[in-house]
C-alpha cells in the first residue's frame, strides 16, 4: 500500500473527499483519530493509506496553521473580506473588528468594498478616502467586482486556502456563487459523490480557484474577540504595532504612557484616529469581557 499527501476538500458522514494531485479520492479516518481527540477538518493537509480496492484511509493529521470559522476550515492562507457601502453602511468600527480579529488569527485579509455601485457619489468620495489609509497600512482594497474576478485568481497561490467573511447582508454568497460557477466553468468541477441535500448545509466543500482553493462558505458575519490578551491587542494593529517600537516603554499599552509614539502620531494625523479610537474601545470591551450592542442581537 502506498501513501501520498493530499487537502481535504469535503466532509459528510465520516467520509473525507481528498484532493491528491487533482484528483480526489474519498477515504474513511482512522480510530487513531478519535483516540487523539483529532478531528480532521475540511482545509487539513494530510496523509492517506491508498488501497487499489478502494478503502482509503487518513492516517495522519499534518500540522494546522488555524483554524476559523463556523462551520470550521483549517489552514486558511487568506480572508476576502466582504464590506457593503451601503445597506448596511460602510463601517470603520467594524471592518477594525474584523481585521483585528484575523491578525489575532495570523490571517492575511484583502478587503472587497460591495455595493458601490448604489451608493451615492458623496458617499463613495468618503469611503474612498477612510479606505486609503488601509491601503497605505499595507491592506489590498477592491471596489469593482470585475477588477477583483480578474485579480483573484493570480492572487491565489498554489494550494493556498481562501474563505470569506463580512457583515451579513453585504453580499458574501452572491459573490461566492458567482465566483464557484466561474471556477467550475473554466477548470471544470472536480468529481465527487458527496451529497449536497438539505442535511449537509452545515458542511463546507472547497472548490478549486486559481492556484488554490476557496471554501464555499460565505464565511461568518459576527465576531467576538474576548481571548485575545488586552496587552496584546496592539499587536494586532498593524500600524499600531509599527510605531510602538519607537515608544519610550517597551511594552506601552497607549494609554497614558509618557513617549508614546502611537498617540503622537495620532496627534500628528499619521495614524488614522478611528483606528485608536477602536483599539480603545476593543481594549475596553476586553477588559470588561463584554460583546458590544450591535453583537447582542
Amino acid at each position: 500500500m502506498k501513501k501520498a499527501q493530499g487537502t481535504i476538500i469535503g466532509a459528510i458522514s465520516g467520509y473525507y473527499d481528498v484532493e491528491i494531485n487533482n484528483e480526489v479520492v474519498r477515504t474513511r479516518a482512522r480510530g487513531v483519530f478519535r483516540d487523539r481527540k483529532q478531528k480532521p477538518l475540511v482545509g487539513d493537509r494530510v496523509v492517506v493509506q491508498l488501497d487499489d480496492k478502494g478503502m482509503n484511509y487518513l492516517v495522519e493529521l499534518l500540522p494546522r496553521l488555524n483554524e476559523i470559522g463556523r462551520p470550521a476550515v483549517a489552514n486558511v492562507s487568506k480572508v476576502l473580506l466582504v464590506i457593503s457601502a451601503v445597506e448596511p453602511d460602510f463601517s470603520l468600527e467594524l471592518l477594525d473588528r474584523y481585521l483585528t480579529f484575523f491578525a489575532w488569527k495570523n490571517v492575511g485579509v484583502v478587503i472587497y468594498l460591495s455595493k458601490s455601485d448604489i451608493a451615492s457619489s458623496e458617499k463613495m468620495k468618503k469611503i474612498r478616502q477612510e479606505l486609503m489609509y488601509y491601503q497605505k497600512i499595507g491592506y489590498l482594497v477592491f471596489e469593482d467586482a470585475e477588477r477583483l474576478e480578474q485579480e483573484l485568481p493570480k492572487l491565489i497561490q498554489k494550494d493556498r486556502i481562501w474563505t470569506l467573511a463580512g457583515q451579513s447582508g453585504a453580499g458574501k454568497s452572491t459573490l461566492l456563487n458567482k465566483l464557484e460557477s466561474e471556477a467550475n466553468q473554466e477548470t471544470g468541477a472536480i468529481s465527487t459523490a458527496l451529497n449536497r441535500g438539505k442535511h449537509t448545509t452545515r458542511q463546507v466543500k472547497l472548490f478549486k480557484y486559481g492556484e488554490g482553493f476557496i471554501a464555499d462558505t460565505p464565511g461568518f458575519s459576527a465576531i467576538d474577540l474576548f481571548k485575545i490578551k488586552v496587552d496584546e491587542l496592539g499587536n494586532y494593529f498593524y500600524d499600531l504595532k509599527e510605531a510602538s517600537t519607537k515608544c519610550k516603554f517597551r511594552r506601552c499599552q497607549h494609554l497614558k504612557e509618557p513617549g508614546c509614539e502611537v498617540k503622537k502620531l495620532v496627534e500628528e494625523g499619521k495614524i488614522a484616529k478611528s483606528r485608536y479610537d477602536s483599539y480603545l474601545k476593543i481594549r475596553q470591551e476586553i477588559a470588561d469581557n463584554r460583546m458590544p450592542e450591535y453583537l447582542k442581537k
